[in-house]
């Protein structure tokens, strides 16, 4: 069958989707950066927004300043560039991140539901460097690949209405941070005294699509430690 990727796709009147594959992958997110980087330091007259996701990339004109045809001509100049992407140095962020019942009370059904201890489960969660394939649903909320498959579990049937800024979660094959307070269903872990998003930082949104996160665990007591420090 003949690969139909990458390609061009209208989203309305004023946008296009430029999708990578049908699939997600480091390989594909990689590509996208590339393509998404070359885009964006472009600065192609015209364009208004640029929106990495999982396996596509949304870009929004304005027709007045350039059409759908020469936009899709000057992208695909820009997709031969993005076809091989070679790996680059990563850059890790380590998060910290407190496991205790009081910031984790879904910690306990995680370890239940994949048949582990809690230590064996935070053990696990911690083993890992973390792709952020794509920032969304909140400022600074890191959408992460690589979960450990012994780890997944359903998100809850009804959202708690409120979850802390910093709370650690698993949602099916996932995790993440929550940024800020917010409803959410997904299975609390524990928490990060660090702030994702803050917007008086020179950098508002603390990673960035293609970074990576390591979850470094902490005590309750290294937790207040550095929340006094960053206040």
């Amino acid at each position: 069958m003949k690969n139909i990727y990458p390609r061009i796709l209208p989203s309305g009147d004023c946008a296009v989707t430029v999708e990578f594959s049908d699939s997600i992958s480091e390989k594909i997110n990689r590509r996208i950066r590339i393509f998404y980087e070359n885009i964006r330091n472009e600065k192609i007259r015209g364009i208004t927004d640029i929106v990495p996701t999982f396996r596509s990339v949304l870009i929004s004109y304005d027709p007045r300043f350039i059409s759908f045809k020469v936009l899709c001509d000057q992208l695909k100049k820009y997709l031969s560039m993005a076809g091989n992407a070679e790996n680059k140095q990563k850059k890790i962020v380590e998060i910290p991140v407190c496991y205790e019942e009081e910031f984790g009370p879904d910690l306990k059904f995680v370890a239940e539901h994949a048949g582990l201890s809690e230590e064996d489960v935070i053990a696990i969660h911690t083993a890992k460097e973390y792709l952020v394939y794509m920032i969304g649903f909140q400022p600074g909320f890191p959408y992460l690949g690589g979960l450990d498959e012994r780890i997944h579990v359903p998100r809850l049937k009804s959202p708690r209405l409120k979850i802390s800024r910093g709370a650690v979660g698993i949602g099916g094959s996932q995790t993440g941070i929550y940024p800020m307070d917010s409803p959410g269903g997904w299975r609390l872990m524990g928490e990060t005294p660090v702030d994702m998003y803050d917007p008086n930082r020179e950098q508002p949104i603390l990673v960035q699509a293609g970074d990576y996160i390591r979850f470094v665990p902490i005590t309750i007591m290294d937790y207040y430690d550095i929340r006094r420090a960053v206040l």
